[in-house]
């Protein structure tokens, strides 16, 4: 489908959580042709391009739905923004005319919608170009998330080594790995670091699921009131992701905030919320057990330690930096050790701050671009999983969005042609706010007792 007479683009960002809706947004700005390259602002936040599209944003209704000081926070702009259920959406999908179309979800979410956009669009070839991809580290479930990935035109790898990864997944079950396309993070950015700031300060980037247990995260908290007090004239922030009551893109079932209100803390430590190159902005020690956040660092050159007390584990996430010369203890950094990041390593994941950022979403402009341009339009969307390929996996997986094996909407499904009145409104509220309760207050008294 060429793209508009006017040479605006009409782009769509479909997203389940504050994190992949800025992901999506960002990408939706890398990726558009004529859009942007390079660096993101100056605090490090993504600048959609004003006048080369069009982007309206879309908040896929669940557990993680972001609140408004969320996407605040997350700072990516759009022409539009509306919460949605899948049914909506694929109506939306049906009727309006967009160039591209970016999912940003968890992979079940992606397959199912690519499924309901199969449908709706069956017998068009004016159909939008679909990307999606990952919003930062891919440590596990690789193969399982790759495949509900499958069947978008792009999806795209944050990097050279997740590229490579990627095409051997699909080729290796007999799949079209055409679509991997590599890029980089797109909301890197932002001034590098020149030296060390008054006061010296250290940063922990706190993570809602790593590690999960009250015994880990009360120990990393403990660390970093120590190392405060080892070193008083150093400012110690804990950044946070989220306040209670919110969810992100994981559950967080133990907040640091939380725990924090049992310790006596110094004056040096102070827990921080809001957008994270902001504060990396005053940061002279990056720390954390396996945040993107360290790729973010590291893109700025900021001295980053990914810590390894707890093990270098993959339930952790930190075996994804070994061999990047970041790995080290609560026990070093109180004694002085400032990490050296291995170059090669940087490199292979995107995040070189040496000029090849600037270049990293050509690929993926040229692609989409000669896919806006193909003649007679594009073929159907071809997912990986189908009732064939998988009868005893897919129903579930498109269930959940109140979708049939087809595609079809299921009996029952939220109505897509209506707003949902104040009532539903309220109730969905109240369910919204029962699970957070039970989440964050009743799973763990039952995992404690379960313990005794």
């Amino acid at each position: 489908m060429p793209p508009s007479n006017t040479k605006t683009l009409r782009i769509a960002v479909l997203a389940d959580s504050d994190t992949r809706w800025k992901w999506g947004a960002s990408t939706a700005g890398r990726v558009a042709p004529g859009g942007p390259s390079g660096e993101a602002g100056a605090t490090g936040r993504a600048q959609v391009a004003v006048g080369a599209h069009l982007l309206d944003g879309f908040l896929l209704r669940g557990r993680a739905t972001p609140t408004p000081r969320q996407l605040a926070e997350v700072g990516v702009r759009a022409d539009s923004l509306r919460e949605v259920t899948a049914s909506e959406f694929l109506r939306v999908m049906a009727q309006e005319p967009y160039d591209v179309l970016v999912l940003a979800l968890v992979g079940g979410g992606v397959q199912a919608v690519l499924h309901g956009l199969r449908r709706v669009w069956e017998g068009r070839t004016d159909r939008p170009v679909v990307v999606t991809g990952y919003v930062g580290v891919v440590y596990e479930k690789l193969a399982d998330g790759l495949l509900l990935r499958h069947g978008a035109d792009l999806v795209l790898a944050n990097s050279r080594q997740d590229a490579e990864r990627f095409r051997q997944v699909y080729e290796g079950v007999g799949a079209d790995a055409s679509s991997v396309t590599e890029v980089a993070l797109p909301f890197l950015g932002g001034a590098p670091y020149t030296g060390e700031h008054d006061p010296y300060t250290v940063v922990f980037a706190a993570q809602p699921s790593v590690p999960e247990t009250r015994r880990d995260r009360a120990y990393l908290l403990e660390r970093l009131v120590r190392h405060a007090r080892l070193h008083p004239e150093r400012e110690v922030l804990l950044k946070l992701r989220s306040r209670p009551g919110e969810h992100t893109t994981h559950l967080e079932e133990l907040p640091y905030q939380k725990l924090a209100q049992r310790l006596d803390l110094p004056p040096n430590v102070r827990l921080v919320y809001g957008n994270m190159g902001e504060v990396l902005d005053r940061t002279d020690l990056m720390v954390t057990v396996s945040s993107t956040a360290a790729l973010e660092s590291l893109h700025r050159r900021v001295p980053t330690v990914v810590l390894t007390d707890l093990g270098v584990r993959e339930a952790l996430g930190n075996h994804h930096f070994v061999g990047s010369g970041c790995l080290a203890s609560w026990d070093q950094l109180d004694a002085g050790h400032r990490p050296v990041p291995d170059e090669e390593w940087v490199a292979r994941q995107g995040v070189a701050a040496d000029g090849r950022y600037e270049r990293a979403f050509d690929a993926a402009r040229g692609r989409i671009a000669e896919l806006l341009g193909r003649p007679g339009g594009l073929p159907p969307l071809t997912p990986y999983y189908t009732p064939e390929t998988a009868p005893g996996y897919l129903p579930g997986v498109l269930a959940r969005h109140h979708l049939a094996p087809d595609g079809s909407l299921l009996p029952g499904a939220p109505a897509a042609d209506r707003e949902p009145g104040p009532v539903r409104q309220i109730v969905r509220r109240a369910a919204r706010g029962a699970y957070r309760h039970g989440v964050q207050r009743v799973a763990p008294v039952i995992r404690r007792m379960g313990e005794l």
